[in-house]
């Protein structure tokens, strides 16, 4: 122990100079003038410790000391707590104590307030219908019968009666009414309790005073006592005088009851001719009163009552005492238990303030011993034995964890240099084989656009398409880079999931018709239009996850839907059954309800209201994505290593279908990061279904853009023998506005044709349906033809395996075009267009969609392209010029910063990122204060508004060129004021739109500002620019160049 302590001080004060360099924290000049502050620190006081005590020969001496200091302070630190935890339970078992006794002598005062109330009471009736009334309207047997039946009020009164005010002159007159002479009261024993136990011979005559009280009234039980002078009893005449002149009610002192022996108190209370005020002299009352209402309280019964009410584990003695007498207590309630140890008294107070009553209180056991405060102690000392023992472990490791500290932050930075230096190397090469690749690819595009032999144009395209390729794999190596990092990045703007979806579709179906597999898609009517989210992640994971299935697929259908996880959670059987005909392509599925089993979304339960308003009540929106496939599935023993990156089923599938394994891992981190989950189900030679879950925001803006006025009103009947392929064409119909009725059986659609109150204006009718029932389409258009009915519009709806088919010419006799799927919004309604004669579906042919008339807009444009590869410029420039724009290039940042110094010809600007010199960030620096300096010259009137050739404000789109897809290169843009981003390797296609997008933009803020200028003040114009300009970043970005009164007035045009 000597040793290991002596070895301690070695590495931690030594070489503490050494640590201190190694770590580069404190010099050695600054240590010194921190030397004091140290040494009262965490760190300075361990190494003091470990010093002069660890590390000395006097370490047992001294630790013999310590040991014995530390257990004497803990002794006595425990027998302190003892005492305090102690005193604590006797204090809470006084004050337990106290709040019994408080409790019982409340509840006790409360019930006898009770009855003393409905006493009072009587006393009121008394005066209001005996004395009042003439004659009375109460007589004993009224009397009685009233007071037993409102026994119950009073619970604690065994007996009432009545005694009337009766003056000397008035006693003749008052005896002959009553036919019984006034009785004195037999002084020798109390009234008797029952009536049996009374006297039943006739009592002495009442001797002559000036004033008697005669009982009149008196309840069965008590009607003994009718006739007997309340006066001639000596108590019963204090108490009445009391009474009267007090105005309150008046106890007597505790006395025996007849035959049971219980103790009691009558309770006396003067009735009054009439109301008195409140502040009446005792003479007033005197001369008010007529008459006194007394009732007899049973106390012990009461407080039996009481404890029986109250009874609990905690067992107290009761008491009760008439402490009026203060030396001489009358004890009116006690149990003879003897009670132990504390006590505690309570006041009752049963409104006579003479009478004093007091309630006694104690526990029937003794206290319990104290085992929390003993535990307590001992426990304090066990814990401070092992504090003792870890205090001593604790030391003896601290050197060991500081060295292991040390390593681990130099292990730490290492890893961060080799992250740092990991995604710095995946950027630079991204850039470096971005670069080139724009060349290849863009060069390849060019050569086949020009005039080649089908075997030429066949190596191109391959040629083309691998290099597509190797551009994806680029991506993905980056995205899961990125994940592993932690520096992926979300977007969150507004977009159309639906068309999201269709562009897919549209990305994809080439390569599904080719296997002849059929495609299709469905989205719930309960999504809204326009959600918030990155829409560009969802199409990647989804694009993943189609790509997959057709890919091993060979047969039957691809069919991706989206729901609500709250339609999913209320109704677990969405579509997919276990039986082939509720299928897409009648081929056997995979229950897609074990792909979602484990989701930690569906554990939850389901609000007691609708499931269906959950996603309506809030701004976030719980998507559940599903793609289901009928291919080969994947083998039990390798779906635990479907997500692993780079893993294969089996080595053979990279050769034979391609592919790196990387996908379906990186679509797993994109659901995580998007807050949802991703599962499958698969089962061999029957397929796959994977879904996931994505939490979206809802959009203020839920425009669907392909209704339109000229499919309103129409009806079309969907025919179709699949509920699954028939709901799907249902769902893209009413896309177009179009009402769609759904009827599985052919030989039922003349009568839905014939019986409907609606007029059918189409029929959508599955292929393989038309050919299997071709006699009786003949005979239903026939019908209709002789029945003079308009014939509805006959449409085909061609899979991919039977679109090839031929068909002879009288088969397709009434048929007014084929269209072969997958079905599309923008799609179907171009066909539906050139069937119903309206729009622009004339111009279009085998139901593709009509190339719009944008190509003019770059028609003369004038275009500089910057860049410092010879290659790049060649590739961006032919793709320009396809369009019809005159290109002129530029190879550095400072030829641009000439070139687009105002006044200027160029329209637009494309701008390469990385550049020598001056790059492209620090050339749209320089630019966009130019053309600020310019604008300002002319709103101050320095040059003239003609100047600029009439273009205000001058703003010349500026586009990055980049080969870096990070986040911050796009956050640079936006800050710089740049109008777009295109990434390299571009296709033309890619420059084209984003250039017109962004010169259609620039000429409608220069229209608004020239009509100003005019006073040609245009409210349409306004309109259209602030709602469909201001919304996106790079128009927020344009606006901000505005001054305040251009904004102003562009907002108020929209207001009027």
């Amino acid at each position: 122990m000597l040793v290991e302590c002596s070895e301690i001080p070695m590495s931690w004060l030594i070489d503490a100079q050494i640590m201190d360099q190694k770590t580069g924290y404190l010099s050695e000049k600054f240590n010194l003038w921190l030397g004091w502050p140290k040494k009262f620190s965490v760190r300075g006081l361990r190494n003091h410790l470990c010093s002069h005590y660890f590390g000395s020969k006097k370490l047992k001496e001294t630790s013999r000391r310590l040991l014995f200091l530390w257990l004497a302070g803990w002794f006595i630190c425990a027998i302190w707590i003892f005492w305090f935890m102690n005193s604590q339970a006797v204090e809470k078992r006084r004050e337990m104590l106290a709040s019994m006794c408080d409790e019982r002598a409340r509840m006790l005062q409360d019930q006898f307030n009770v009855s003393m109330n409905h006493l009072q009471a009587l006393a009121i009736l008394i005066s209001t219908f005996h004395h009042a009334k003439e004659p009375s309207a109460i007589d004993q047997i009224t009397f009685a019968q009233y007071a037993e039946r409102t026994a119950f009020e009073r619970p604690l009164t065994s007996g009432v009666a009545y005694a009337v005010k009766v003056r000397h002159s008035e006693r003749e007159l008052f005896e002959k009414q009553h036919g019984w002479r006034i009785k004195k009261m037999d002084l020798t024993e109390q009234p008797p309790v029952r009536e049996e136990d009374a006297d039943l011979e006739s009592p002495e005559i009442s001797p002559i005073q000036d004033e008697y009280a005669p009982v009149i009234f008196a309840q069965d039980a008590y009607k003994h006592v009718i006739s007997v002078d309340l006066l001639t009893g000596k108590e019963d005449c204090e108490n009445i005088l009391r009474a009267r002149e007090s105005g309150k009610g008046v106890l007597t002192a505790p006395f025996p009851l007849l035959k049971s022996k219980r103790l009691g108190v009558i309770l006396t209370y003067a009735v009054y001719k009439s109301e008195l005020p409140s502040n009446a002299t005792p003479v007033q009352r005197i001369k008010a009163a007529i008459g006194y209402l007394g009732g007899i309280f049973d106390v012990e019964s009461l407080v039996d009552k009481l404890l029986h009410q109250l009874a609990s584990k905690h067992s107290i003695v009761v008491n009760v005492h008439d402490t009026t007498d203060p030396d001489r207590p009358i004890s009116m309630y006690g149990s003879t238990v003897t009670g132990t140890g504390i006590y505690h008294i309570s006041t009752l107070h049963f409104g006579d303030p003479i009478r004093k009553h007091e309630m006694h209180c104690r526990f029937k056991q003794k206290a319990p011993l104290p085992w929390l405060a003993l535990t307590t102690s001992i426990g304090t000392l066990v814990i401070a034995l092992l504090v003792g023992y870890i205090f001593h472990a604790t030391v003896s490791r601290i050197a060991k964890v500081e060295d292991d500290y040390r390593q681990m932050m130099v292990l730490k930075k290492q890893a961060e240099a080799a992250d740092v230096a990991k995604s710095q190397f995946l950027a630079t090469v991204s850039h470096e084989i971005r670069t080139p690749m724009n060349g290849v690819l863009g060069m390849l595009q060019m050569l086949m656009d020009t005039d080649l032999d089908m075997t030429q144009e066949d190596y191109v395209r391959t040629a083309h398409a691998s290099g597509k390729a190797l551009v994806s794999l680029i991506n993905e190596v980056l995205d899961q880079a990125k994940i592993e990092s932690g520096k992926l990045e979300l977007e969150a703007v507004p977009f159309d999931l639906r068309a999201v979806l269709d562009d897919i579709l549209s990305l994809l179906y080439g390569k599904a018709q080719e296997k002849g597999l059929e495609l299709a898609v469905y989205v719930s009517d309960q999504i809204p239009e326009v959600v918030i989210g990155d829409h560009g992640r969802i199409r990647q994971i989804i694009t993943n996850l189609i790509a997959n299935s057709i890919k091993f697929t060979e047969r039957g259908h691809i069919y991706l839907t989206v729901h609500l996880t709250e339609e999913v959670m209320s109704s677990l059987n969405i579509e997919t059954e276990y039986h082939s005909a509720n299928s897409l392509s009648a081929f056997p599925v995979a229950d897609r309800r074990r792909s979602w089993e484990n989701f930690k979304i569906f554990k939850k339960e389901l609000p007691a209201s609708d499931p269906s308003l959950v996603s309506t009540t809030s701004d976030l929106i719980n998507l559940i994505i599903s793609v289901e496939d009928t291919g080969v599935g994947i083998p039990y023993e390798a779906q635990s290593r479907v997500f692993t990156p780079f893993m294969q089923v089996r080595p053979s599938i990279s050769r034979i279908h391609g592919g790196t394994g990387i996908g379906l891992s990186i679509s797993k981190c994109l659901v995580g990061l998007m807050k949802g989950e991703i599962g499958f189900v698969s089962e061999p030679q029957i397929g796959s279904t994977f879904t996931f879950t994505v939490v979206l925001t809802r959009s203020s803006n839920n425009s669907n853009e392909y209704k339109s006025f000229e499919f309103h009103g129409l009806t079309s009947l969907v025919v179709d023998d699949r509920p699954v392929r028939a709901k799907v064409t249902k769902y893209h119909l009413q896309r177009l506005g179009i009402n769609a009725i759904i009827e599985m059986y052919p030989n039922q659609v003349l009568n839905r044709i014939t019986s409907g109150t609606v007029a059918t204006n189409l029929m959508l009718i599955e292929h393989e349906i038309w050919l299997t029932n071709a006699g009786i389409w003949s005979f239903i258009m026939n019908k209709l033809k002789d029945d003079q009915l308009d014939i509805p519009k006959a449409i085909l709806l061609a899979n991919p395996a039977t679109s090839s088919k031929k068909n002879s010419s009288s088969s397709l006799e009434f048929v007014s075009t084929i269209i072969t799927k997958p079905l599309r919004a923008s799609m179907l309604q171009v066909s539906l267009q050139r069937v119903m004669g309206c729009g622009d579906g004339e111009h279009s042919r085998n139901g593709r969609l009509p190339q719009l008339p944008l190509h003019s807009l770059l028609h003369g444009k004038q275009i500089l392209v910057v860049d410092d590869n010879v290659v790049n410029l060649r590739v961006a420039a032919g793709a320009l010029k396809k369009y019809g724009a005159e290109v002129t290039c530029a190879d550095s940042g400072k030829i641009a910063i000439d070139m687009l110094k105002p006044p200027h010809r160029f329209d637009a600007c494309f701008m390469d990122i990385q550049m020598p010199e001056i790059d492209g960030f620090e050339a749209t620096r320089r630019i966009r204060e130019m053309e600020t300096d310019m604008n300002r010259k002319i709103n101050s009137g320095e040059v003239p508004l003609n100047f600029l050739g009439n273009v205000i404000p001058q703003r010349v789109p500026i586009l990055a060129m980049t080969a870096d897809v990070i986040q911050a290169t796009h956050e640079k843009c936006r800050k710089l004021e740049m109008d777009g981003y295109v990434t390299k390797p571009f296709e033309g296609e890619q420059l084209y739109r984003e250039l017109t997008r962004a010169i259609v933009e620039m000429n409608d803020i220069s229209s608004i500002k020239l009509y100003e200028n005019s006073h040609m003040k245009r409210h349409v114009s306004c309109k259209i620019i602030w709602e469909n300009f201001s919304h996106t970043w790079w128009g927020r970005i344009k606006c901000s160049s505005w001054s305040r009164i251009e904004m102003d007035y562009c907002r108020s045009n929209v207001v009027q």
